[in-house]
């Protein structure tokens, strides 16, 4: 195991309400708690992915969307909160398997300690302790089961154009929509939910963790191109290795080998205005996603929501 400090979470400049906070931490707790289990590599790797750290990002909209529609008491959303993230850290654990990624959140990858085998049963174990969490929840289910039905379609869509060598602009689009912006969805539509919230606050914060999604993943796949390993806390370069990213889709590629491919797609992306135009898209992305949170009464969680999707475009891991 590693002894290095896990990888930060974001930090907006507005402070989290405190029962925000609170409940933040027992996200944390709560997931340590449950991938418990008596099957030692299970245990360990599980949790060597989750006190990595991470930015966190989706149970903090969770649990933000459940305060700003008058949830009164976020511990209550905590559960959803660490479900929602167990799914994304699981998809994480497998995409290593799948890039052959060897850091992830600052430090060695399931995959780089246990090896692909147990890399691939410590993601299906995270995934099913998903619904231990989610059980009590009823057809809030129901909103968590279509973002991971989408999740592996947007991979598997991925996955197929890269091999077909059809990684265009639109597939892109349809891919971060399916393999991250559906999450994101969920993670509001399900905190608001459980929050109380009405049908239209309830599809407004569906919608801003949609918009914020396209633009988390459009600055992920920027920062793959731009930032080195140690600001990422990952492995750097490998969508653009492996023919995907923004790069690919907005540039194209012709070359023969994965060298000059490489090469090719980073010089095009570096020279021209590629990386422009994929944050000009983002900071639109989460304009829509600020102006949505209107229907919602003026709250600290509120201002904490704008904030997160502020922080969205403007960090650099």
């Amino acid at each position: 195991m590693t002894t290095q400090q896990a990888f930060p979470a974001v930090q907006p400049q507005t402070e989290l309400p405190e029962p925000v906070q609170t409940a933040l931490q027992a996200v944390e707790d709560l997931m340590l708690e449950v991938v418990d289990s008596t099957v030692t590599v299970l245990r360990d790797a599980s949790r060597h992915i989750i006190g990595a750290g991470g930015k966190r990002v989706r149970p903090r909209l969770a649990l933000l969307s459940y305060a700003a529609v008058g949830g009164r008491d976020p511990l209550e959303a905590a559960p959803v909160a660490a479900a929602v993230e167990l799914v994304h850290t699981a998809s994480v654990v497998h995409d290593d398997i799948n890039d052959h990624g060897v850091v992830r959140r600052g430090r060695p990858s399931v995959n780089a300690v246990w090896g692909r085998t147990f890399a691939l049963l410590t993601g299906d174990y995270l995934f099913t302790k998903v619904y231990e969490l989610m059980a009590p929840f009823r057809d809030l289910n129901i909103l968590l089961s279509e973002a991971t039905v989408a999740l592996v379609e947007g991979e598997t869509l991925q996955a197929a154009a890269v091999k077909e060598n059809n990684f265009s602009r639109e597939v892109y689009y349809r891919v971060i929509a399916l393999k991250t912006a559906a999450l994101f969805k969920s993670a509001g539509a399900i905190g608001a939910s459980l929050g109380g919230g009405t049908p239209e606050q309830i599809a407004a914060l569906a919608d801003y963790g949609y918009n914020v999604g396209l633009a988390f993943q459009i600055i992920d796949d920027i920062l793959d191109l731009t930032a080195d390993e140690k600001q990422l806390g990952k492995t750097a370069g490998i969508d653009v290795e492996q023919g995907r990213g923004f790069a690919t889709a907005y540039t194209g590629s012709d070359e023969p080998t994965l060298d000059e491919k490489v090469n090719s797609i980073k010089a095009k992306a570096l020279e021209g205005d590629a990386l422009q135009k994929a944050h000009d898209q983002a900071e639109m992305l989460v304009q829509m996603a600020v102006n949505q949170l209107k229907v919602l009464p003026p709250s600290p969680a509120k201002d904490a929501l704008v904030d997160l999707a502020h922080m969205i475009v403007d960090r650099t891991y």
